[in-house]
């Protein structure tokens, strides 16, 4: 131990009640803010609010393969003492994560956008990686909210954006956005790990050109996946190959490693592909919920978002947002007053008034926050609330901006949640989502002919492709299978 890192860790101990650790992947010592039971901690309060945001994807032999490839891959890690859990979650988004303490995530986006089990054993090892390095517990200063659920942190501006974390309840979780060098070093134990469970690791590099093209064709900022702050997926394509080739030639050239590709294609046979019209959808200006029959517009513009907790929309210029979200308590006073508690609100006037048939309440309040500047209390946002109720259930429907930009959205605001009604139409109320569909096939063709065969539209042509991770002038050969999407 040099004399520098001998004065760290002593200031470390002293000053930030931190410690000084080994680290299990490269067995250097460094200064840690949080201990390993902290770390376990973290993840035990964080995993209630994750499943409690995304929901979890009920397909128990898709989560029994999880756990079967997670538990082999956890014992030959760097940590294989921990307790892991993971999990699907069901958002359509491509992602992947991982938060302190073992807890790994894949939502069913991810999952149906692998096309063998290598690509997926990759990701899972990239994920252990994060957990083994302790990289979120060495970067816990670095913080934030991450992009797994937070419309506001994306769209709306700062204020606002706080105010739309703070509504989701639970949600004040630690998803860490890591640097380069933690990306690439879970990269090399992502190769090293698929690879030590009999994987052949150059399917994780296929995996990035995947990634690329779906980033290409949707903008950068639509896939909130874990590749936020990697390198580039065209860099780390190029790099994991050399990785998955090193290791092979370090190993003995190993002749034996799995892709099982219809292995995999027929385990995600039938997964639900894209939004999940049950759980509430957007068409033509208007938020419709089958599941809980309402309705209410959204302004022409507004980008949005929906999750199992709540619905966001905020206008282009992030100036102002709205959300639903369910309000507890067993009347409109009741919810009011928890509403006002849970979000710091402090009302300045309120009505009785009746939305769409329903018994309502609806008050204007400001959220008062301390000036960093002066130290005096000033009104950080203001709202106005509708609160909504439909026999036990009573919804919560807010309009946010800033107090001097309130005026002019009020309007906007009270149009919409005066418009909330019970949902009738018997075409929205029996939408069924889309599902991921193996098909084998019967004569060789070009992927593009293929999927012609199956009635795919021309607009969709290239979304099944990169579905596929093929080009639309890829070969295809008789008694193979391929990815369609049907309902």
């Amino acid at each position: 131990m040099n004399r520098y890192f001998r004065t760290a860790c002593s200031a470390a101990l002293l000053g930030l009640a931190a410690s000084c650790a080994t680290n299990p992947v490269t067995g250097k010592r460094q200064v840690m803010l949080v201990s390993e039971g902290q770390e376990l901690a973290m993840g035990q309060q964080s995993d209630p609010a994750v499943t409690a945001q995304f929901g979890l994807y009920p397909d128990q032999k898709l989560q029994n393969f999880i756990n079967e490839k997670g538990k082999q891959m956890g014992a030959i890690s760097h940590r294989p003492e921990l307790t892991y859990t993971f999990r699907v979650v069901d958002s359509p988004v491509i992602n992947a994560f991982a938060v302190p303490g073992g807890y790994v995530y894949f939502t069913r986006g991810i999952m149906a956008h692998f096309n063998n089990e290598a690509q997926f054993a990759g990701v899972l090892g990239h994920e252990i990686g994060h957990v083994t390095a302790r990289h979120s517990a060495a970067q816990q200063t670095n913080a934030i909210i991450g992009q797994v659920g937070l419309m506001g942190a994306m769209i709306a501006s700062p204020r606002i954006a706080q105010f739309g974390e703070q509504a989701m309840q639970g949600m004040q979780l630690l998803f860490l956005k890591f640097g380069r060098d933690d990306e690439s070093q879970s990269d090399e134990l992502g190769v090293q790990y698929s690879s030590k469970i009999g994987y052949d690791a150059k399917e994780m590099a296929d995996f990035f050109q995947t990634l690329q093209r779906e980033q290409q064709t949707s903008g950068a900022e639509a896939i909130p996946d874990f590749l936020s702050t990697h390198p580039n997926p065209a860099d780390r394509y190029n790099r994991v190959h050399q990785l998955a080739a090193q290791w092979k030639q370090q190993n003995g050239n190993p002749t034996n490693l799995k892709v099982n590709r219809e292995q995999y294609l027929r385990l995600i046979d039938g997964l639900v592909y894209g939004e999940d019209p049950r759980q509430g959808f957007v068409e033509n200006n208007a938020f419709y919920h089958p599941e809980l029959k309402f309705q209410f517009p959204v302004p022409a513009g507004w980008k949005h978002q929906n999750t199992p907790q709540q619905f966001q929309m905020a206008e282009p210029g992030g100036k102002a947002m709205m959300m639903l979200m369910l309000a507890p308590g067993a009347s409109l006073d009741e919810a009011a007053q928890a509403l006002t508690k849970q979000l710091s609100l402090q009302p300045t006037d309120s009505r009785r008034t009746t939305v769409g048939g329903f018994p309502a309440l609806a008050f204007v309040a400001d959220q008062v926050q301390q000036d960093p500047q002066t130290g005096q209390q000033v009104a950080g946002v203001r709202a106005l609330s509708y609160l909504i109720q439909d026999g036990k259930t009573i919804y919560a429907l807010l309009g946010v901006s800033a107090p001097a930009d309130f005026a002019g959205f009020a309007p906007q605001f009270t149009s919409v949640a005066e418009a909330f009604q019970r949902l009738t139409d018997r075409d929205k109320l029996t939408r069924q989502p889309e599902h991921v569909r193996i098909k084998t096939l019967k004569l060789r063709s070009t992927l593009e002919k293929a999927l012609r065969s199956y009635n795919v539209p021309e607009k969709r042509l290239e979304e099944m492709a990169i579905l596929n991770g093929m080009q639309l002038n890829d070969q295809v050969n008789a008694g193979s299978m391929i990815k369609v999407v049907e309902k």
